[in-house]
């Protein structure tokens, strides 16, 4: 996996959420808390979770194949769909019905310095973790907003462990306040209301990643600020005059795919088409280094083709295509 798979913030997630769901089983088995079992099966899905990113990381780098010519990167894709797969099931889901059944009958904390014990040291190590994700993903976000990050992202690995940690703070800070309202209290429902907002905030966060991941699974197209370096490096004003269309297909989080037809004047020669061909592919590489599959169709444009909107494909977050860029 490259560094923009955020191997570092993957281990560093791993690691912390192992050691947390070591602590938060024995607090559960000293205390009785629901919202420890619920918060212990979250970590410990977690860490499956960053299990599979690393998997994911790595099948991806395999070779091409005749069967699969354009190689597996689009693998790590695949495996962060099922991270909210099982966020929503093992996570969320088990965490409602632990509430639900704390609501319902619901058992008074025993031994209260476990579990409250165990959330210092387990907020403690998420924001470890969560300030790692953090700064491994400042390398990338650039002028993004974090919303913005998480949505446009090609690499699925970072916002996957942000959102992670994110909702892992913030389950760990309701199983806190459910413990102590229990505490305080001496009634043992306010554990279990804890235990079903973190079922709900579980779901929530799978629910935000499955839509993320499947429409990367389903292939996006480059960015706009791609597609406009790729548009600019193509024409050279001399043989290939403009672009009649032009798609674009992210293969993975670091490979694209550009194809485009590309006018060129009637009067060149096959030869000249050819190095004009070349130099445009050098152009486009060396604007967009991740454009690694490139084909480029050369053609004669036709005002008249372009007039009736032929080409009524869309630059991501942009507008139609102008009828100078589209038709034949």
């Amino acid at each position: 996996m490259s560094a923009s798979g955020g191997t570092k913030a993957i281990v560093a997630a791993l690691a912390a959420n192992l050691s947390i769901a070591v602590a938060k089983f024995v607090a559960f088995l000293f205390s009785g808390s629901s919202s420890m079992l619920a918060e212990s099966v979250h970590s410990l899905a977690d860490s499956g979770n960053q299990g599979l990113l690393l998997v994911g990381g790595k099948r991806a780098k395999r070779e091409a194949t005749p069967e699969h010519p354009f190689g597996y990167g689009r693998e790590r894709y695949i495996y962060a769909f099922l991270v909210s797969i099982v966020l929503f099931s093992v996570g969320g889901m088990f965490a409602v019905y632990e509430g639900y059944e704390k609501i319902k009958h619901p058992h008074e904390i025993e031994a209260w310095y476990w579990p409250v014990g165990v959330l210092v040291f387990a907020i403690i190590a998420e924001i470890f973790s969560f300030r790692t994700a953090i700064k491994e993903s400042n390398l990338l976000r650039g002028n993004r907003s974090w919303t913005e990050f998480v949505r446009r992202s090609k690499a699925p690995e970072l916002p996957v462990v942000l959102l992670e940690d994110l909702g892992a703070l913030v389950g760990l800070i309701l199983a806190l306040g459910g413990v102590g309202l229990a505490l305080a209290t001496g009634n043992g429902v306010w554990d279990g209301i804890g235990t079903l907002c973190i079922g709900i905030l579980l779901i929530l966060i799978a629910i935000v990643l499955a839509v993320e991941t499947k429409s990367l699974l389903l292939g996006e197209s480059a960015g706009i600020e791609d597609v406009e370096k790729i548009k600019a490096a193509v024409v050279d004003g001399d043989t290939v005059t403009r672009i009649i269309h032009m798609r674009t297909l992210h293969l993975g989080p670091e490979e694209l795919l550009v194809a485009a037809k590309i006018a060129v004047r009637h009067d060149e020669t096959a030869a000249e088409v050819a190095e004009a061909i070349d130099a445009a592919e050098r152009r486009i590489r060396d604007a967009v280094p991740i454009a690694r599959v490139i084909y480029l169709e050369p053609d004669i444009y036709n005002a008249e083709a372009a007039a009736t909107g032929t080409n009524p494909g869309r630059t991501p977050d942009g507008p139609t295509e102008t009828p100078s860029d589209s038709g034949h």
